[in-house]
């Protein structure tokens, strides 16, 4: 039988050397560079984003090797075909099995002659497909015997448009080894014609692609989940939003209190953005008329992001309101908030300020938990008012909180904030320059332009969580 190299084709001939050599060199360095970068990626399997990585690594590398052993073939020429004279010539020509695994091992190629009914195989595709050297290659009519039932109409159809229809054959299917191992083939072959146009033979490259198809998987799958992930994440986010904007203080601009009477407080608050996190912290500011016409000033922290603690952040919130509303005094109330917290069936820490203002002593009384102490503004200067002991909430069971008293005067601005204001959340850089604001919210008039100076200064900058910031200007 004569192959497809003398079968209507011209006989192949080696590229130069030189050039295909330097080819290979080059995919060599590029898969050692590929594969170094690959080393450098984390191996957390936790991290769909990770993952991901590894697996176009993976895949690159897979896809490099195959470019690496095609060249090599293509350096070295065409194998040497059995001839079909029988069993034990063709196992005599067919060169040794390369060890299992190995690059070459992955590419072998067929020929099977229609009109003596004959097949020749390499060696490398007795590799692929797990079969013994010394055995006869499988007919056309047999080779469906080895690939699995659903696959098997795809493989006749390839066949039969080949010989009917002189098509190309280009297409993928499922062989079982005889170990039961399922290895995917890529098939890629055309017919021989003979002189009278009819077709004489078939040939066929054959090439191993199951890590191929297996890396393009993960690939797949990673990617998937990491769809997934996103997608979660926007809607946790998106949830977090609603939740925060439908429990903080509706008012936007300046607030004033109380509603009837004299008003003696004019108050403003913003919450900036973590530029770092898509996710919603747990911050919160809060004024609030009480019954006895005292004003609830408060803000705090919550540790963590998202929806869990969001929520938490609107059951810490709703309790400093109906306690203060109840008239219960911020050394006790950040007591209760502490049992609050140590009840919960998720532990969490946090912080807070809580604030009673008196108008018609012009009193603010106020605890702290492991929070910033408010910044008082006085004619063009600013202190930070002196804290009195307060641990974390939820950091220990039992906690007393201890209030302290300062009196303000028509024209003071008092500041409330939270951490993350700066990079790292550093409390103390954050309260040096917002004391060194001074002069400027010495010149302010109203709240919201004191919340104007806090936003062109901090506004801009990158930061890694949320914050907020509430400023009550006393007026009379």
């Amino acid at each position: 039988m004569s192959s497809h190299l003398s079968a209507g084709h011209p006989a192949a001939q080696p590229p130069g050397r030189g050039s295909v050599d330097a080819l290979i060199s080059q995919a060599r360095r590029l898969k050692g560079d590929v594969d170094a970068v690959r080393r450098d990626v984390p191996a957390d399997d936790s991290d769909p984003q990770e993952r991901w990585q590894r697996a176009l690594y993976d895949l690159a590398l897979h896809q490099l090797s195959d470019l690496d052993a095609h060249l090599a073939q293509l350096r070295d020429g065409p194998p040497p075909v059995p001839s079909p004279a029988g069993a034990e010539s063709a196992a005599r020509t067919a060169p040794p099995a390369p060890r299992r695994g190995s690059l070459l091992s992955r590419v072998g190629s067929a020929e099977w002659n229609l009109l003596t009914d004959e097949a020749s195989w390499s060696g490398e595709l007795y590799e692929i497909l797990g079969r013994d050297p010394g055995v006869p290659p499988l007919t056309l009519d047999e080779l469906p015997s080895l690939v699995l039932d659903e696959d098997r109409p795809k493989l006749t159809a390839m066949v039969t448009d080949c010989l009917v229809d002189a098509q190309r054959i280009d297409g993928e299917f499922r062989v079982v080894r005889p170990d039961g191992e399922v290895r995917t083939v890529h098939m890629m072959g055309e017919p021989v014609l003979a002189a009278d146009g009819s077709t004489a033979s078939m040939w066929a490259v054959l090439r191993d692609v199951s890590e191929l198809r297996r890396s393009e998987r993960a690939v797949s799958e990673t990617r998937d989940s990491l769809q997934r992930q996103r997608q979660r994440a926007q809607s946790e986010h998106r949830l977090a939003v609603e939740l925060q904007e439908a429990v903080l203080p509706p008012w936007r601009g300046s607030l004033r209190l109380p509603h009837r009477g004299t008003e003696t407080l004019d108050l403003a608050a913003h919450c900036l953005r973590s530029s770092t996190s898509a996710l919603i912290g747990g911050d919160w500011y809060d004024a609030l008329e009480l019954a006895d016409g005292e004003t609830l000033l408060s803000v705090g922290d919550l540790t963590g992001h998202g929806v869990a603690v969001a929520s938490g952040m609107a059951t810490l919130l709703g309790a400093v309101r109906g306690m203060a509303m109840a008239g219960t005094q911020p050394g006790p109330l950040m007591a209760l908030l502490n049992q609050l917290l140590d009840a919960t069936a998720h532990p969490a820490l946090g912080s807070a300020v809580c604030c009673r203002y008196r108008p018609g002593t012009r009193t603010l009384v106020w605890a702290q938990a492991g929070h910033p102490a408010p910044l008082l503004f006085r004619d063009g200067t600013g202190r930070r008012l002196d804290s009195p002991d307060g641990v974390l909430l939820g950091a220990t069971s039992g906690a007393v909180y201890a209030q302290a008293e300062e009196t303000l005067e028509p024209g003071d601005l008092l500041l409330l904030h939270t951490d993350g204001l700066v990079p790292g959340r550093d409390s103390a850089a954050a309260v040096n320059r917002l004391l060194d604001l001074a002069p400027r919210f010495g010149g302010v008039r109203t709240a919201q332009d004191g919340v104007r100076v806090v936003m062109e200064e901090f506004g801009e900058r990158a930061r890694e969580d949320d914050a907020c910031v509430l400023i009550a200007k006393v007026t009379s």
